[in-house]
Order: structure tokens, then sequence, then C-alpha cells
């Protein structure tokens, strides 16, 4: 099925009424927004009226008016959910300089079904990422991100040098669209296993200038991270740093840019992508302590997996094209859909009911209702021109308003 601006309403956050209401409510300052000096709703003031609106689907807004158009996108109304990427230009060029294309930041906005381009992080120093080059032709050099607290974080990535290209990492808010700097990092890396869990990044293990590095765990609280008093785009936080944890037992981790899945407090990562034979191990974040993988989850972890608010985790077998849920208590995976598109998959996000795979070869993102049963697929492809190479699922970015008067209108 191909990808509709109705399939696609269906990715937002599954809110109650009272928490919408409580969203709208705790906004300091609202929006008054008018179209030919009409109110939102007649015989009611603006502040209200937005209350009263926030409850209903934003698709519904979109449709309406104007007005309304507007409002779904000012810092005042409960974000939906979007899709962000980073895209790769797919044109061909010389292989001298195949390794020195530039990555663009960008979102599939699903209320409008529009690609929009991310602001331009930081450019001082200019940031060089290597994704390809002539010497590793047919393998793509890792960008690592996760996403935590609503906020894109960029962690780790390899520069012209082959070196670590972060010394401390980038974190994109949607909401204010601005870059913010993170702390510096205790040991710069790349190659490294990457996670967040409750409000705290983690990073393990990796490739950087000494080989302590491999078995080295640090983690980020991202504390007022989204505080409304916070205003300093290029600044650092003064209570943000890293601290060391308890290393590794070995340097298994540092073979692949490894993604370390939260869930219930803890974080579960495996050394080996793909179906290739593996050793997993979970991390425990509130006793800083290590221990193996139960058996029934590290047999079917076969592929990318994710996890939905960090209590469910799924995994797509990009094998066989199979997307499984995992029962802790049965310590087996469940069999929620087969599909062709999810074969090669190379990347699993969730959020708002939805599991979106990352599909190998140009394939687009193939986005699963899970609530549904059967599990509805449908699939977003990205722009002309370009291919995804990761993707996170995080709150629409709010925009200007004469922005959305020239370009949704």
């Amino acid at each position: 099925m191909s990808s509709t601006k109705v399939e696609l309403e269906i990715l937002h956050p599954t809110t109650t009424t009272t928490t919408a209401i409580a969203a709208a409510s705790k906004c300091q300052k609202h929006h008054h927004y008018h179209y030919n000096n009409q109110s939102l709703l007649p015989g009611l003031p603006d502040d209200i009226a937005q209350v009263c609106l926030s409850l209903v689907h934003p698709s519904i807004l979109y449709s309406v008016c104007h007005s309304w158009r507007r409002l779904i996108y000012s810092p005042s109304f409960p974000p939906f959910l979007s899709i962000y990427t980073l895209l790769l230009s797919t044109k061909s060029v010389d292989q001298a300089s195949n390794h020195s294309r530039s990555v663009e930041f960008s979102c599939f906005e699903p209320i409008s079904c529009k690609w929009l381009s991310l602001p331009k992080p930081p450019q001082e120093p200019p940031i060089q990422f290597l994704v390809h080059h002539p010497s590793f032709i047919s393998r793509l050099l890792p960008i690592q991100s996760v996403s935590v607290s609503g906020n894109l974080v960029l962690l780790s990535a390899t520069a012209d040098n082959f070196l670590p290209a972060l010394s401390r990492p980038l974190i994109f808010n949607p909401l204010s669209r601005r870059w913010t700097y993170g702390p510096p990092f205790a040991a710069p890396r790349r190659w490294c296993a990457a996670g967040a869990s409750r409000g705290v990044v983690y990073v393990a293990s990796g490739i950087g200038s000494h080989y302590k590095l491999v078995r080295s765990v640090e983690k980020w609280d991202l504390k007022n991270i989204n505080d409304n008093n916070y205003r300093s785009p290029l600044g650092i936080e003064r209570t943000w740093k890293w601290e060391i944890m308890g290393g590794l037992k070995d340097g298994k981790f540092s073979r692949e840019a490894i993604d370390a899945i939260g869930w219930r407090g803890k974080l579960c990562m495996v050394n080996v992508k793909g179906d290739a034979a593996k050793e997993g191990i979970i991390y425990d974040v509130k006793t800083d302590a290590w221990a193996e993988m139960p058996e029934g989850m590290l047999v079917g972890w076969r592929g990318p997996a994710t996890a939905m608010n960090e209590e469910t985790i799924y995994v797509v077998d990009e094998t066989k094209g199979v997307l499984r849920e995992y029962d802790s208590d049965k310590d087996m995976w469940v069999e929620i859909v087969v599909d062709d598109r999810l074969k090669g998959a190379q990347q699993t996000v969730a959020a708002g009911g939805k599991v979106c795979v990352l599909c190998g070869n140009g394939g687009g993102i193939v986005v699963a209702d899970v609530v549904a049963r059967p599990a509805k697929l449908w699939v977003v492809n990205t722009p002309a021109g370009f291919e995804a190479i990761t993707i996170h699922i995080l709150p629409r970015m709010s925009q200007y308003i004469n922005y959305f008067e020239n370009i949704l209108m």
C-alpha cells in the first residue's frame, strides 16, 4: 500500500483527553493566530479555543481552515509525531570523491505529507562525516544517534582521517528548532554501542585514540533539556557532564555500530548485526551491572530492534521479513506480521503505537501499526535522489507562521 495522507495521519501520540488538556494548559504563553481577523472559535477567547482544539486530531484541523492549520504547528499545540532522517544523496559521483558526500537532516511531517529540512547544525568548526570511502565501497560508515526526551542526539561518526568526528554530542530540539552542543566526551569514539534509558544517554566501547576505550562506558543525564528557561543554543548546560560507569568485560562490542535498546530500566544489546551468531548482554542502569541476555531473547534477535516507550521490544528478522514482539514472561518472540518489504531491514524505531523500519536498497521506510490486529503496514518514500541512513520518531517541528503561509496554503 503506498503512502497517503489518510494512512499517515495515524502516526501520532496516543494521549488521553486529560493529558491533552494538561499539555495545552501547562503552556506559559499561548500564541494567538488569526486569519482574516477571525478568532479560532467564534465567541471564545483564543486561549480557551486552543485547549478545545487540542482535543481534535491535527489532521482534521489541518483540513478545515488556514488559522487551524497554523495552530497545529504553534509551540502551544500538543505536537504530533514525525519521522526524522539523515539523508544521503544517491547521485553518482566519481570514486575519488565518493567518501565526501554530505548528509542532510530532514523530517517527514505526516499531516501535510511533506519532507522538511532541519536547520543546519553549528558549523564552527565545520562538521564533516565520512560515510563512504573508496577502500570500503560496499560499506556505509555509520553515523550514530539516539532519540531521548523528544530530542535528536548525534553521538558518533567518522571523520575524514578515520578518527571520531564528534568531540561532544549535538542535540536538536524540534519544538525550538535549535541545535545545542552537549558536554565533551570523556573519550570521543566511533563504531560504539549507543542508547538511552529514562532520559539518560549511554555510550560504550567503540574505536578511539586508545585501546582502553573498547571496554569503557559513560553516561550523560540530560537534565533541563526541555526547560522553557533554557536559552543557550550553542552553549553547554552547566549541570551536563559525562560520568564514567562500570566497564564491559571484553572488547567484543567494538566491532560494529551497536544499538543499545532501553527496556524497563535496562539496556539490551548484541555484538553483531544481522542473522549471524552473536553474544548479547544487558546493562542495569540502576545498579551499574552487566548480565547475560536471556537465551530466548538472544536466539530471536535476528535484525534491528527497538522498544516502544521502553516497555515492549520489537525486532525485525531481516532475512525472513518478520516483525516480532518479545514476551518476557515466556522468554520468546511472538510473530506480529510477515512482509517481504521488511527483508533487509537496516534500523527499527517505535513510538505512538507505530514501528518504523528503515529498509535497505532504497526501499523507503515501512510503518507498521502494531496496535491494530492484524497489523497494518504502509511505506513512506524518501525524497527523490536521497536514501535514508538513520531514522527516528520525534515530535513535529514548530514552524514560523509566514513560512507555512507560503508553503502549506
